[in-house]
């Protein structure tokens, strides 16, 4: 499921200067991401995780990450609570483990499809599958 997001916020301003090709696969992405209802923008680790908390397992929601070496993290509800993992930019793609593409929200779609049959670990899941 999707915590659904407040009202969308603005363009964010803090991102590194990208080439122009680079700026609009971005741009592009984030008027997508901030059309959808689990984009919540500048949300801090510990902000995303307390929402998440009380959701049901695999609940998700996509935040700007805190880390300057990359823009989003998708934060998820696991049996073990909140989670959260970065989504690089590299490139023009968006990449979260094998999976990539030139948007955000179509890299998730990918995900969701893709762990259906061949769950991602990640360390930082303390070896929960992710599916």
């Amino acid at each position: 499921s999707v915590l659904p997001s407040p009202a969308p916020p603005g363009l964010p301003d803090r991102f590194r200067m990208f080439r122009s090709c680079e700026w609009e696969v971005l741009e592009r992405s984030l008027n997508i991401l901030q059309a959808s209802d689990f984009y919540w923008g500048p949300l801090s680790v510990g902000e995303a995780h307390a929402k998440l908390q009380q959701e049901p397992v695999g609940t998700y929601l996509v935040r700007d990450s805190s880390q300057g070496n990359c823009l989003f993290s998708l934060s998820v509800r696991m049996p073990t609570g909140p989670v959260s993992l970065r989504i690089s930019f590299q490139e023009g793609y968006f990449r979260l483990k094998n999976w990539f593409a030139d948007c955000v929200v179509r890299l998730l779609e990918l995900v969701v499809a893709g762990t259906r049959n061949n769950p991602l670990h990640f360390d930082e899941m303390g070896g929960t599958p992710l599916v």
